[in-house]
């Protein structure tokens, strides 16, 4: 167990968690600004960045870089100036650090030391995308960004089809297309939105089906940062899956195996392995009961 009473002391030294402006720099907090300030080294995602950032509301911390390539070199060297009473602040290029950007693991390093991890409110575009897509804000599901493989981007949408939170999902203009595309075949006809370049000078909302979003974005060249909000499964539609996943409960191992050698004209390899999904059996066992029993 771990209790953290924040701020019952100030002299605790700290990693600080800082959210920095997406797009608008009038989006940056007054007390983000200070906490920068007062820290003695900001851990920066790309430090050419954060340089214009620092300069633009006179911040003259020190800079050290912390990305993906050198998190784990750089963890040791930022915890032992934590414990050694030092205040560390994290920053991403834009929004909340850990946010589909570096930072959790160097959060979940200070609380397994055992440090204070202090986390600022700020700019993030999934939240401020969610509200203004219009669709149930709660509850809802936050991914980040889809696998880039087709195959794979398939595959994750399949699983996340039956939940009846709202998604919410980051894309690139290079493969928003092609993730709207896999989107409409695996979701179907669902409410969705897109909102694009937030809280830029170019920001833009675009609200409808998955297929009329698909559209848009064929006949529309696809410029900045994405985020793709999409509703829930209905509940008469989950209802219907439910009896639908469930429809061989009443059948042996065996029998579910053929079944699905008829059914879905699987191939018995094939059948076996997704025997063993739907039963969240071993596919040896699975294998075993067919072949043997």
């Amino acid at each position: 167990m771990n209790i953290q009473n924040s701020y019952q002391s100030e002299e605790h030294a700290a990693l600080y968690v800082v959210p920095t402006p997406i797009g608008n720099l009038e989006d940056m907090t007054f007390r983000a600004i200070r906490v920068l300030k007062e820290c003695r080294l900001i851990a920066a995602e790309d430090t050419r960045n954060t340089k214009k950032l620092l300069h633009y509301f006179e911040i003259h911390t020190p800079l050290v870089s912390y990305h993906e390539h050198n998190h784990q070199e750089r963890e040791k060297q930022l915890l032992d100036k934590i414990r050694n009473g030092e205040s560390i602040a994290v920053v991403s290029d834009a929004g909340m650090p850990a946010i589909s950007d570096p930072g959790s693991e160097l959060v979940q390093a200070a609380i397994r030391e055992g440090l204070h991890v202090i986390v600022l409110p700020g700019a993030n575009a999934a939240l401020v995308a969610l509200v203004g897509s219009g669709l149930t804000a709660q509850p809802f599901t936050f991914y980040g960004f889809l696998p880039r493989k087709k195959k794979d981007k398939k595959e994750t949408l399949e699983k996340l089809k039956i939940l009846n939170s709202t998604l919410i999902f980051y894309e690139s203009p290079y493969r928003i297309k092609d993730t709207l595309e896999v989107m409409e075949k695996v979701l179907g006809e669902r409410q969705a939105a897109i909102g694009r370049e937030i809280s830029k000078k170019f920001e833009e909302f675009v609200r409808g089906t998955i297929q009329e979003l698909f559209s848009w974005s064929k006949k529309n060249e696809m410029r900045g940062e994405f985020v793709i909000v999409i509703e829930g499964q209905n509940e008469s539609a989950l209802e219907q899956f439910r009896q639908e996943s469930s429809w061989w409960e009443a059948l042996s191992v065996k029998e579910h195996v053929e079944a699905l050698m008829y059914k879905d004209h699987l191939s018995s390899k094939e059948a076996i392995k997704q025997t063993a999904i739907d039963r969240n059996l071993p596919k040896r066992e699975v294998y075993q009961n067919y072949h043997i029993e």
